[in-house]
């Protein structure tokens, strides 16, 4: 349910921005769905792709082996962050010597986008926005194209995630134990969760985008580096 108010919270905030780009014609809505289903489509394929190398060959001694499994690994997560990071300065520094900048997205960013994206699925801690958008910069496309298109790749790609988290939820309790009280119970942390998520939700994309535009994406980068060295630090303390 996290993820719910990060979507409603993206949703807010690019609404505008997108009724310009996405939705300023009917050519443009149908460009716009045509790259976001390319993209999406590759990020499907490469996470399930990731997702079976990891459950059936680095998890295959593990009974009954899910990919959240690496979400509680800190060394994972901690160099997970170590290389968005990077990814994100080199990205940042090239931003601020652009060459050939375009200043819309073509079938070919779009599908080099989506399969990074895929890519982030897994791991904890390698930012799916940091990443996409610093592909995108890499890749030439404008920083409004790439930051809009990135997080309208995320509204697609949420309620997929926010269905599985569901059945998960469910699955760990069992069905006849259920009553009303219970699922009170069980729905209303997750409740509460979604209504700071959109609020922190808001205070991030307002942060980043600022970040973004200014020529400062870097510091997101040294931000990611910075984590990467508590979250390693809190693994080595025994945390």
């Amino acid at each position: 349910m996290l993820h719910t108010g990060t979507m409603f919270a993206v949703l807010h905030f690019f609404w505008s921005s997108w009724k310009e780009s996405f939705f300023s014609s009917r050519k443009a809505f149908w460009d716009s769905v045509r790259l976001i289903a390319v993209a999406t489509f590759l990020t499907g394929a490469v996470g399930l792709l990731l997702k079976s190398l990891v459950e059936k060959v680095i998890l295959g001694d593990v009974p009954h082996a899910e990919i959240e499994l690496l979400f509680g690994n800190l060394v994972l997560i901690s160099a997970a962050l170590a290389a968005v990071g990077v990814l994100i300065i080199f990205a940042g520094w090239k931003s601020r010597h652009p060459s050939d900048e375009k200043t819309t997205l073509d079938l070919k960013g779009s599908c080099w986008i989506g399969a990074v994206q895929g890519i982030c699925l897994p791991f904890r801690g390698f930012s799916r926005s940091g990443a996409t958008i610093s592909a995108g910069l890499l890749l030439g496309i404008a920083k409004t194209s790439a930051e809009e298109f990135s997080f309208a790749l995320a509204v697609v790609l949420t309620p997929p995630v926010i269905v599985r988290e569901i059945l998960r939820l469910l699955k760990a309790h069992h069905s006849s134990s259920f009553d009303t009280t219970s699922m009170v119970g069980l729905f209303y942390p997750s409740l509460l969760g979604m209504v700071l998520s959109f609020v922190s939700g808001i205070i991030a994309l307002r942060w980043l985008s600022t970040w973004l535009q200014r020529g400062r994406w870097h510091l997101f980068g040294i931000y990611c580096l910075c984590a990467s060295v508590v979250v390693f630090l809190l693994h080595r303390s025994g945390l």
